[in-house]
């Protein structure tokens, strides 16, 4: 069994802090690994911590900005990944956090979704990048829309365009109908979540809905790509 990502939340509100860990938690795939309210204790947590994947960074620190942060920890060699998560919105800091490297930027406030969308993506993404070999062009453009994580055309507000892509494309290598469970077990994702998309993808004519009757009970709702049907 793959081990969750461990994920370091920075915000110096306390609560915020606990609110956001409690998404993070929410997240399949995504364990707490610490809370840190400062830029010291952010460090010494990095440092300290046995795995770290994922640093949730908050730009506004007692003691430093977040931003430094992150240039503290890659000159000390330390390679985790970064997704901004703060009230900061002026052009000049989310230019810099793209320079420094952090893969998402996340404007406060924000509803679960928001950051739920975020951490989907970035497992999507890890699971392209750990896959390792060489990459064509279209999975390149992939990794790159992960980074950028613009809205693609279609899309309700708070989904990732990284994991549409993804269930899209286990749907069009299925050799038949697929429920949101099947897509579930290929992808990592929770079945909540790959029945969102799925729905999705039914609405924008992409996929079309099969039923599936049983003994008793509902029946179960399978999707097909639309070319094959």
């Amino acid at each position: 069994m793959t081990p969750p990502f461990e994920v370091l939340v920075v915000d110096d509100d306390t609560r915020v802090a606990r609110v956001n860990s409690a998404y993070v938690a929410k997240v399949p795939g995504f364990h707490v690994a610490g809370q840190a309210h400062t830029a010291a204790e952010a460090l010494h947590r990095m440092e300290t911590l046995p795995r770290l994947d994922l640093v949730l960074m908050d730009q506004h620190l007692p003691d430093a900005s977040g931003l430094s942060v992150v240039q503290e920890m890659r000159g000390r060699g330390h390679a985790i990944d970064v997704i901004m998560v703060t009230a900061a919105r002026d052009v000049g800091t989310v230019q810099a956090a793209l320079r420094q490297g952090a893969l998402q930027y996340l404007v406060k406030p924000f509803a679960f979704a928001g950051l739920r969308a975020k951490l989907e993506a970035y497992a999507a993404l890890r699971r392209t990048l750990d896959g390792g070999g060489e990459a064509e062009q279209a999975e390149v453009d992939r990794i790159f829309g992960a980074l950028a994580a613009g809205p693609e055309p279609g899309l309700p507000k708070g989904h990732s365009p990284v994991t549409a892509d993804l269930v899209r494309r286990v749907l069009m290598r299925a050799r038949g109908p697929m429920s949101a469970q099947d897509i579930a077990e290929r992808t990592g994702l929770s079945r909540q979540t790959a029945q969102r998309y799925l729905k999705v993808l039914e609405r924008s004519g992409q996929a079309t809905l099969t039923l599936k009757y049983g003994d008793a009970g509902r029946p179960e709702h399978r999707y097909v790509w639309a070319a094959r049907v």
